[in-house]
């Protein structure tokens, strides 16, 4: 899996046959991936997969209505 910053948004390769979790709390180290770090509050991460093996922006401001993907809206006012 490679992975990019990009302002409030990660680029990250991720493939198919692959469960991949988001994290919903913010409290993880990189914002993106669910580490643990919610086990003292009410968040869960959210469990997603992907349909085809390439780039994804995934959402590190948790505003986004496309949870986990990037949408933009942490441009917007």
């Amino acid at each position: 899996m490679h992975e990019k910053i990009i302002k409030n948004s990660k680029k990250v390769n991720l493939e198919i046959a692959k469960d991949y979790y988001w994290c919903a709390c913010g409290l993880s180290k990189d914002g993106i991936f669910c580490d643990g770090s919610h086990k003292k509050t009410n968040f869960q991460p959210m469990k997603f997969a992907v349909k085809e093996n390439k780039n994804y922006f995934l959402c590190s401001c948790k505003k986004t209505n496309s949870k986990p993907f990037c949408n933009g809206s942490h441009s917007k006012s």
